[in-house]
């Protein structure tokens, strides 16, 4: 199964980037994933540039293929002015907003305050919501106070346990291109019933 990892952080090395690491790895060890990290710091320029051409350049088209693709996702953003990072919602604006229904996600945020830690809740909740992404029930905020104390990897085991959940339990059901190709007849069903 593939797991795609989206990091806003801008910084190297980034907090963001490392909770988005350990929720992925910690998916990782309650289902076999390969694992790939989208760092929207590098398509910054082509996200910008898409909304102001309305093409994707190669880079950003293969981060919204693999985004797209992915049996499961882990999104990571820092918190700026109370809410995700404006080139976090510039990335997922220049996705259409069909391509992530049924697909589950796993929400995080980094901050410097646990003030903040409500921007899962009313902000990138929300946000999935309205993709028709099925966010899992546990978001995992670390204030930098969490980095090394007790309760950040209890939060991680727990969201990546659902996360992984979900990605055995609706793979088969994330709608395919052709929702209608295994339909059997309703003349079979018919003859079935009379046997």
């Amino acid at each position: 199964m593939k797991l795609v990892v989206v990091s806003a952080g801008l910084s190297v090395p980034s907090s963001t980037r490392l909770l988005g690491d350990r929720l992925a790895a910690a998916v990782g060890r309650d289902l076999p994933v390969e694992v790939q990290v989208v760092e929207l710091r590098d398509l910054a320029v082509e996200i910008a540039h898409n909304f102001t051409s309305g093409f994707p350049g190669k880079k950003l088209s293969a981060a919204i293929d693999a985004v797209t693709g992915a049996d499961g996702l882990v999104v990571v953003t820092p918190v700026f002015s109370a809410s995700y990072s404006g080139l976090f919602k510039s990335f997922f604006d220049v996705i259409d907003k069909d391509a992530l229904a049924g697909s589950p996600v796993l929400i995080a945020a980094t901050g410097g305050t646990a003030r903040h830690s409500l921007v899962l809740d009313h902000a990138l909740r929300p946000l999935f919501a309205h993709l028709r992404a099925v966010v899992v029930p546990t978001g995992v905020y670390a204030a930098s106070e969490d980095w090394g104390a007790e309760g950040l990897d209890g939060r991680i085991e727990r969201a990546a346990g659902e996360l992984a959940a979900l990605m055995t339990g609706m793979s088969a059901a994330r709608p395919d291109k052709d929702a209608f190709a295994a339909v059997v007849p309703f003349e079979e069903r018919l003859a079935a019933l009379r046997v």
